[in-house]
């Protein structure tokens, strides 16, 4: 994240600005004393028009030929986007938050916007968000960067990192992308191994299967913002909960790293039909409903 101190700040040259427009801006935000002494300097040097678009990190504590190396050079201010897996938009938008720039919100943004360039879309309802698609990694961005170059670019990971081979293995389950990418955005929420993300997508899909209702934390958890969920928030009308609907929910909760992508198209088949996460971080699995609720009364009983 980036903080600016008072003495520091960020000066924006947009593209077809000119030296008399840039020196005028300088001025008036107390960066320089006088626009002409600017002007000057980059007439008589003949570098007018090297001066390249962008945000510059600058003070009033520099010079003028400080600040024109800088314009000349391109040295313009990064922002650096780190997205784990799981994060959700939300997260992403506070993430982006803390960088001065013009943004109305990435969660603006819809699937439509976006299925003209990434066939891996088509399954998406048109009006849903990109929540699941926005793949985790470690961008970088210019501050001038539109909400939609940044999603774009995340977009672009995702359509890298989804192999052919993947994509033709969903096809052959007949399923959708869509279906999937919800799926490891439940799973990436709920376990942190590679072994037991499989084991839980096995469950999972099985469940789904036998329609029984997934009874997945994370949805809840997704609706409420709380880590901890009460039996009251299981109540709560919403097509992502999935303690009192049938089915996937409506939609990703996360957007899931390849590990749990890949457990979702792959998932392994076992004798189990429910899981927890003990305070430890460790997955019990159950075989039948018995279990599963001496399971719940030995690990959670104080952590309820």
């Amino acid at each position: 994240m980036n903080s600016l101190s008072q003495e520091q700040r960020l000066f924006d040259i947009e593209k077809g600005q000119g030296s008399r427009e840039i020196s005028l801006n300088l001025e008036k935000d107390g960066l320089i004393k006088l626009a002409p002494l600017f002007r000057f300097y980059v007439t008589t040097k003949g570098i007018s028009g090297k001066l390249q678009a962008g945000s510059y990190l600058l003070s009033s504590s520099m010079n003028i030929p400080q600040m024109v190396d800088k314009f000349i050079n391109g040295e313009v201010e990064k922002i650096k986007l780190v997205v784990p897996e799981g994060f959700n938009i939300k997260d992403i938008e506070k993430t982006l938050s803390y960088f001065e720039r013009n943004s109305s919100g990435i969660s603006n943004l819809k699937a439509k916007d976006f299925k003209g360039e990434f066939s891996f879309l088509g399954s998406v309802p048109d009006q849903a968000s990109l929540e699941g698609f926005l793949f985790p990694d470690t961008y970088t961005f210019s501050y001038q960067a539109s909400d939609k170059e940044i999603v774009q670019k995340m977009l672009d990971n995702f359509n890298r990192k989804i192999s052919p081979d993947l994509r033709e293995e969903i096809g052959r389950q007949k399923k959708t992308v869509f279906q999937v990418i919800t799926m490891a955005s439940l799973i990436e929420k709920e376990v942190k191994t590679k072994e037991d993300k499989e084991i839980v997508s096995g469950i999972l899909w099985k469940r789904l299967k036998n329609k029984i209702p997934l009874q997945v934390d994370a949805t809840i958890n997704y609706l409420t913002e709380k880590d901890k969920v009460s039996i009251e928030e299981t109540k709560i009308d919403s097509p992502y909960n999935t303690y009192i609907y049938l089915g996937l929910p409506i939609g990703p909760i996360s957007n899931p790293g390849l590990e749990s992508i890949e457990a979702a198209v792959y998932p392994r088949n076992s004798l189990y039909w429910y899981y927890l996460s003990s305070p430890d971080g460790k997955t019990i699995f159950s075989k039948t409903l018995e279990e599963h609720n001496i399971a719940k009364y030995k690990y959670l009983k104080n952590n309820e």
